[in-house]
């Protein structure tokens, strides 16, 4: 499992230009089902991805592919995560 940090940075002011090819990528991962939840990260600093079913590799080529990332609307950081307990709500994430 793994959340990628996608965080504002140079060409910030950019983002409505490449708004639609950005959430076509999101809607890209939601139908691979790699994408489990996708939100902004507070106060105003970018956005945040749960993703799982993937290999580290996949998942950073994926995130190469964000227009955001392409023109430098946002930089992107991606954190591993082993997860050792989960409520049975989430027991899909523990195989």
């Amino acid at each position: 499992m793994f959340t990628v940090f996608l965080r504002f940075a140079e060409h910030r002011a950019r983002a409505p230009e490449f708004m639609d090819g950005h959430k076509a990528w999101i809607k890209q991962g939601f139908d691979d089902g790699v994408f489990l939840m996708v939100g902004s990260l507070q106060p105003n600093m970018g956005g945040a991805i749960l993703a799982h079913a993937i290999a580290r590799d996949a998942l950073e080529a994926r995130v190469k592919n964000d227009p955001f990332v392409v023109e430098g609307i946002v930089t992107a950081e991606i954190l591993e995560i082993t997860p050792a307990r989960a409520d049975e709500r989430l027991s899909f994430l523990m195989g």
